[in-house]
């Protein structure tokens, strides 16, 4: 595969002339803020660990700093963008910036958050710099989908990166953290500068890698109840287990006999609980259950005040 020329790339002229040639200016609605710096994308696609074998997926390519930059690398990338302006502008700019390379590229005009599947192979990568405004969404939503993809790295902004990458016991560890690590190891990788952005965003980014399981967590219970039990844990979060997960288990009573026969305790609170351990609750979800609802016990009443 032959090099492509060292200047394909997009400077910050290079960007602003494109967006004002488009009539394109970033919005806030879609979070819009465009790569302006070279050596950013660059680093972006070497902590990625982009072979020239991957088959990368680009969600919200924008005007195509960074899919050039991946373009140099990988044997193929398709990106998915929701904007008309720019999804009908980016193959033109590949082809003018990297003709070489521009039979490897592919534009799938759509929401990621509504892509079932994707043409040609199967991704075996995820690289992108997300819209801060839908970042967890579209990132669990591409891990769901496309189980092909073994590693990911998304550039979020800097608190949903600590977010995701968070442990059990941190102050920050919640939903997206257990949600992520359901699909994949989970850490952070970096931090990015507002200074590389145009316009620059009021907030910092950081890099998040995710690599996929090598095993599934094991359990006899779907994704869908898991899920369901963490969002029902972290809704209550000051609350103990017993007592947030009432309402999931039908009272307070069904809660504490799921919990304590996944080997857990009743007092404990969802910031505590590794993704496996949430599923065990929801594999013992009818365990000894007496009370509901509508008919609480003693117990369950009491809970309700904790």
């Amino acid at each position: 595969m032959s090099s492509p020329p060292s200047d394909a790339l997009l400077g910050p002229a290079d960007v602003r002339e494109l967006a004002a040639a488009l009539g394109v200016r970033p919005t806030k609605q879609r979070g819009q803020n465009f790569v302006i710096d070279a050596n950013t994308v660059r680093r972006i696609v070497r902590t990625a660990e982009v072979r020239p074998d991957d088959v990368v997926v680009e969600v919200g390519p924008g005007l195509g700093s960074l899919t050039l930059a991946l373009l140099e690398v990988a044997e193929r990338v398709t990106a998915v963008e929701i904007d008309d302006v720019l999804a009908a502008a980016l193959p033109a700019t590949v082809a003018a910036r990297m003709p070489e390379r521009a039979e490897r590229f592919t534009l799938v005009h759509c929401d990621a958050l509504h892509v079932n599947e994707l043409p040609g192979p199967a991704p075996t990568a995820l690289v992108a710099n997300l819209p801060y405004n839908v970042a967890v969404p579209v990132l669990l939503h591409m891990l769901d989908t496309f189980p092909s993809i073994e590693r990911t790295l998304v550039m979020v902004q800097s608190e949903v990166a600590d977010r995701l990458a968070a442990a059990p016991g941190s102050k920050v560890y919640g939903v997206p953290s257990v949600k992520a690590n359901w699909y994949a190891d989970v850490r952070r990788a970096g931090a990015i500068g507002r200074t590389v952005f145009w316009p620059a965003p009021n907030v910092d980014s950081g890099l998040v890698s995710l690599v996929r399981r090598a095993e599934p967590v094991r359990t006899s219970a779907s994704k869908k109840d898991v899920f369901a039990v963490v969002d029902a844990a972290f809704a209550q979060r000051r609350k103990t287990l017993r007592a947030a997960l009432a309402g999931w288990a039908g009272s307070a009573a069904a809660a504490e006999a799921a919990i304590v026969a996944a080997g857990l305790s009743p007092q404990a609170r969802g910031e505590s609980l590794t993704v496996e351990e949430f599923a065990r609750i929801a594999e013992n979800r009818n365990r000894g259950a007496h009370g509901t609802a509508e008919n609480p016990t003693p117990e369950d009443k009491e809970s309700d005040r904790q």
